[in-house]
């Protein structure tokens, strides 16, 4: 969610979840975000760092929605530090709210005219689980599988298309055409009958007449003519 937070005009959740999760993907539009909440870009950045960011701890006691009445009483953290319980709510100590904000409002991102090289090669395994693991408490058998993925990934030949993600899957074939058959002009043909039949009244099947129905020939003119024929029986 933090996309939103750095200026991203739109935001889509549950994008690469399973389909077997069934989950509806989400879009979040930032305009109509802050017209809702009717708060500034300015405010709902301060809002976000209130309710947790990654990149400073948060004021214990402050949720989302206390942070986000908070906001509308004070208009930013400056005021919001200055008016606070200080007793109810803890802060942290040098809480470095303001290099969050900066990081936010002006990420280190390169231009278009920069050439980035970048070159694929095999994760370096020792330094990921260094890092990760020992030094960022993650679980290792996931970081481990992580690897494995991305190894196997490294050796496929071409990257799979967006499409593959969804289903039904979108085809490139084009469907074969129906064969066009010729119809050949004939006279009229007899009125077709068809039969009815009931059963006696025992186990054995002995179909009896018992109707009669005639259904004429459908005379096209210049096409083809169609029969109608078939039998209706009743039993066991």
């Amino acid at each position: 969610m933090d996309s939103l937070t750095f200026g991203a005009p739109r935001f889509l959740r549950h994008l690469m979840d399973p389909s077997s999760k069934k989950i509806p993907v989400m879009e979040f539009e930032v305009s109509k975000v802050l017209e809702e909440l009717n708060l500034t870009m300015d405010q709902f950045i301060d809002l976000c760092i209130l309710s947790g960011c990654d990149y400073c701890d948060s004021i214990r006691g402050i949720g989302g929605q206390t942070a986000l009445k908070l906001i509308r009483q004070h208009g930013s953290i400056e005021h919001i530090l200055e008016n606070i319980n200080k007793e109810r709510y803890q802060i942290p100590e040098d809480w470095p709210y303001q290099e969050a904000r900066r990081l936010f409002k002006e990420p280190s991102v390169h231009s278009t005219d920069e050439q980035l090289e970048l070159k694929w090669t095999a994760p370096d395994e020792e330094g990921l689980i260094s890092f990760l693991v020992n030094e960022n408490g993650f679980n290792s058998d996931r970081i481990t599988k992580a690897i494995e993925k991305i190894k196997a990934a490294k050796n496929k030949s071409s990257q799979g298309r967006l499409e593959s993600f969804f289903k039904p899957v979108v085809g490139t074939s084009v469907p074969v055409k129906r064969k066009e058959t010729k119809c050949i002009l004939g006279s009229a043909k007899p009125v077709i009958k068809l039969k009815a039949y009931s059963m006696e009244s025992s186990f054995q099947f002995r179909p009896k007449v018992i109707a009669s129905i005639g259904l004429p020939t459908l005379d096209l003119g210049s096409r083809q003519s169609m029969l109608f024929s078939g039998s209706f029986c009743f039993g066991t």
